[in-house]
């Protein structure tokens, strides 16, 4: 199974990005310490990272699936480069990569 469930956008500050969302349209907020929030809304899960070192150019679409180690060979079999090896964060284990037109993604696997 593969499915996006995930954008994460570059914030100057995640909690005023979590907060305008609440504030707009009513969608919760969760932050997970200073740099990072959560917003859910819609079956979509919107992650803001205010944290320079850890941000991605451009906003970071997440696809999930339930095999981390069969996704990362997927990709690396389909030309794809791997950007970020697999780390663990809040919620399960994911990676990073680079789809052979330049656009970087990450797959994400929930804990067991």
């Amino acid at each position: 199974m593969f499915e996006i469930d995930f954008a994460e956008f570059p914030s100057t500050s995640a909690e005023a990005s979590g907060r305008f969302f609440e504030r707009a349209f009513g969608w919760p907020a969760t932050p997970y310490g200073p740099d990072y929030t959560d917003v859910r809304a819609a079956g979509l899960t919107l992650g803001f990272q205010a944290d320079p070192a850890e941000q991605a150019r451009a906003p970071l679409l997440t696809i999930r699936t339930d095999d981390l180690a069969a996704a990362q060979e997927a990709v690396a079999a389909a030309g794809g480069e791997v950007t970020k090896e697999p780390f663990a964060f809040p919620g399960g284990r994911r990676f990073h990569f680079r789809e052979p037109g330049g656009s970087e993604l990450a797959v994400w696997c929930p804990d067991a």
